[in-house]
């Protein structure tokens, strides 16, 4: 098995050379072009669809060590894995610096830990239907222009119809997952803010690793107590390693990268891609059908983000 330095450090390195220069860090209304402007949509989708085949392979950990041991051992190895390939330097940043990368932090534990204990109780598709709603509502908030709410209200309806078609709806889940699957939504709203200012502040993914740190740091505790020696299991460690790698190291550093060059309302519409990404990654790994309706709610949801992308790159 390739260890998680190896597998993570080429993606991460080259993506924070690349905005390490005024040129790339321009924005999409640069002189790149079409194909710079669709540069940071591209590291979005990819982060997309890596976090969801990624929470597959948790949902499968699971009964080995528990919700919290799982996102115990995701940040835990994340961080690690961040702190050696940035190595990021602690001196010379002002106590809103700080702030920002600790609030940051939270949110990115907050949304693991709600999200993780969401997909312990209801399907992996689902949960994520439910969760988007978090940052669609950042998406409608955030933007300045009438075609977003256009976009942001098409991807709504497709969320919706994406959480019935499967035969068991909304109304039949189990409350407390669906509650903590809106938190970790909500969770995911503030994220994607935080995200975007560590960007500003930090170079390259050094907030980023500063942040994962935290967010280990707070989800420890948790994890001992639910889960104790489990976490030791070497084949457990290798499992959230690699959970580790496709949940947060690469879908992390990609959208911290995206987001300086592309707004948070778009980046937030393009978010609904990811229950579509889900369906397909649980239907892949964890052998759950789609139906003609799930097909029709993701068509819907697509559509959606091929409108904001196209709304984007126009301006």
């Amino acid at each position: 098995m390739t260890t998680p330095h190896a597998a993570a450090e080429p993606t991460t390195a080259t993506a924070a050379a690349t905005v390490a220069t005024p040129e790339a860090a321009g924005g999409l209304g640069g002189g790149g072009g079409r194909r710079a402007a669709l540069a940071p949509v591209a590291l979005v989708v990819a982060g997309g669809i890596s976090v969801q085949f990624g929470s597959a392979v948790a949902v499968m950990l699971m009964p080995r060590a528990g919700a919290a041991g799982v996102v115990t051992l995701r940040l835990l190895a994340a961080a690690l894995v961040l702190l050696l390939i940035c190595r990021p330097k602690v001196r010379g940043y002002k106590r809103a610096d700080w702030g920002t990368v600790v609030a940051f932090g939270v949110a990115m534990a907050g949304m693991n830990g709600l999200f993780y204990q969401a997909v312990d109780r209801i399907p992996l598709g689902t949960a994520v239907t439910l969760e988007v709603l978090g940052p669609l509502t950042l998406s409608v908030l955030a933007s300045r222009r009438l075609v977003n709410f256009v976009w942001a209200g098409l991807a709504l309806a497709g969320v919706a119809l994406l959480g019935s078609g499967g035969g068991e709806g909304f109304g039949s889940l189990d409350a407390v997952g669906a509650a903590y699957a809106v938190g970790a939504g909500a969770c995911w709203a503030v994220y994607i803010l935080f995200s975007a200012r560590t960007g500003r502040r930090f170079p390259q993914a050094d907030g980023l690793a500063l942040a994962m740190a935290v967010a280990a740091i707070l989800s420890l505790p948790l994890g001992a107590v639910q889960s104790g020696s489990k976490l030791l299991v070497p084949s457990t460690i290798g499992l959230g390693a690699a959970v580790a790698i496709l949940s947060s190291v690469l879908p992390y550093t990609l959208e911290l990268l995206a987001l300086r060059r592309l707004p948070a309302s778009t980046f937030a519409v393009l978010m609904s891609l990811e229950p579509a990404i889900a369906a397909t990654a649980g239907f892949l790994i964890l052998h759950q059908a789609l139906s003609a309706t799930d097909a029709l709610a993701i068509a819907l949801v697509i559509g959606a983000s091929v409108g904001a992308v196209r709304s984007q790159v126009g301006r």
